[in-house]
Formats: structure tokens, C-alpha cells, sequence
């Protein structure tokens, strides 16, 4: 059996990818690295890196014109400030919508690529790491398991009984995640979550916090952060 994870260079993904790689065995893990026109390469180069640390072969796939009408503060062409504070404040001034980071729709754009990659290597599983505190207050909507079981279904139907889609994290806290990452032995040092593409995370903006509380919460320090400090 084959598999196919979906490796944005954070560290869900890069868990999803260990836990992959140990079932499946690294011969039959395939990682895919989706660009969507964020404002840095960060992200991929840090997928690039984990794919090379874990041996995988790794496609890429851009999508960024898919998205060029959106003014999701992620984007390139967006000239909307990413916002300094956590995901719980943000929500409070959303009226129930998506936070601004929120780029539309766009694990099911790459959930549907991935599966049609996927059925055309031959893959019969396909890995991506959703977790239950993006889905938290319709923050990433398209993080949470209502949408995972219609995705799932849509894909498994759609590829005729072929393609089951797994998110393991769907129902765990990012804590949670990077406590059986820790267990795997991810290399966290080489991922990135930062929404800026600076030298370093800003440790400021939603995804950052989280990133940060999930390591505390863990009892260790962030290893990213600990590699850099150690390389000035």
C-alpha cells in the first residue's frame, strides 16, 4: 500500500508524514508540497528539508491562480496586515466567519489535487493534518471533522472505492500532535509555522502562539527556536 501526505513544511504535517513513513515504510510514502501564493517560500523550503530528512520523494504542485481573487492577508498580492494576536481574539471580531488567514477553501482545492495525484501513483491512502484547534470557533473551517467526513466520502466515492483520505489529528489538540510527534522523532527543527517569511518566527501572530503553547504545554522548548539561537 501506498500513501500520499500533504506537506506544507509545518509541524502537523510533518507529523502526518512520520506516522506515514511508519506504517507504510518510506518506499511507499509520497510527499506533496502545494505553493498557493503565500507571501514567503518558508513553508516549502522547510517541506523541502523534512522530505530530504525522511528520504520521500516530494512533488510540487502551484496553485496559486486558483486564489488570485482572494484578500486573504496570506497572499502575495494581499495587502491586509496578518494579525498580532491569537486565533480567540481574532474570532471575536469575525461575527462567526473564518479568521483573515483563512485562505477560501483551500484544503478542499488541495485535497482534490492531492487525490488525483494520488490515484495516478498509484496511492491508496492520502494523509493531511487538520487538527482540532484550527477548526475551533470556524476559524479554519476546513479544518474541522464535519468537513473532513464530506471530503473523505467525496473522495472515496469520486475515485470509485480507490482513495480513503486519513486525518489523524482531526480530533486532537496541537499539543497533542506534537506529543506524538515527540514520539516519533519529528524533526521540528526543520519545520516552520510562522505566517511572516523573516529570519525568524514573530512569535506573534496566530499560528506562532499556538505553535509556541503546543511545545509548553509538552514541557519543552520549541526546537526551531532553540536551533536558531544556537546559530547566532
Amino acid at each position: 500500500m501506498k500513501a500520499m501526505v500533504l506537506l506544507s513544511g509545518g509541524i502537523d504535517s510533518a507529523t502526518c508524514l512520520g506516522m506515514a513513513i511508519e506504517r507504510y515504510g518510506t518506499e511507499n510514502v509520497i510527499a506533496l508540497s502545494i505553493f498557493y501564493g503565500q507571501k514567503h517560500e518558508k513553508e516549502i523550503q522547510a517541506s523541502e528539508k523534512v522530505a530530504e530528512y525522511y528520504r520521500v520523494e516530494q512533488l510540487k504542485l502551484d496553485l496559486t491562480k486558483i486564489f488570485q481573487y482572494s484578500d486573504c492577508s496570506l497572499l502575495q498580492h494581499s495587502d491586509q496586515e496578518i494579525p498580532e494576536e491569537t486565533y480567540a481574539e481574532q474570532l471575536k471580531k469575525t461575527d462567526g466567519k473564518p479568521v483573515s488567514t483563512y485562505v477560501p477553501f483551500r484544503n478542499g482545492l488541495f485535497l482534490s489535487s492531492a487525490a488525483s495525484l494520488a490515484l495516478s501513483r498509484d496511492c491508496s491512502v492520502l494523509y493531511y493534518g487538520a487538527h482540532a484547534d484550527d477548526a475551533a470557533g470556524n476559524a479554519y473551517p476546513d479544518c474541522s471533522s464535519a468537513f473532513d467526513n464530506a471530503i473523505s466520502d467525496a473522495i472515496y466515492i469520486g475515485s470509485g472505492n480507490q482513495l480513503k483520505v486519513e486525518a489523524p489529528f482531526v480530533n486532537m489538540t496541537k499539543a497533542e500532535v506534537v506529543k506524538k510527534g515527540l514520539e516519533l522523532k519529528v524533526p521540528y527543527e526543520l519545520t516552520w509555522s510562522c505566517y511572516e517569511g523573516k529570519e525568524k518566527p514573530c512569535m506573534v501572530c496566530g499560528t506562532c502562539i499556538d505553535r509556541a503553547e503546543a511545545f509548553r504545554l509538552n514541557g519543552i522548548k520549541d526546537p526551531l527556536i532553540e536551533k536558531l539561537s544556537q546559530e547566532k
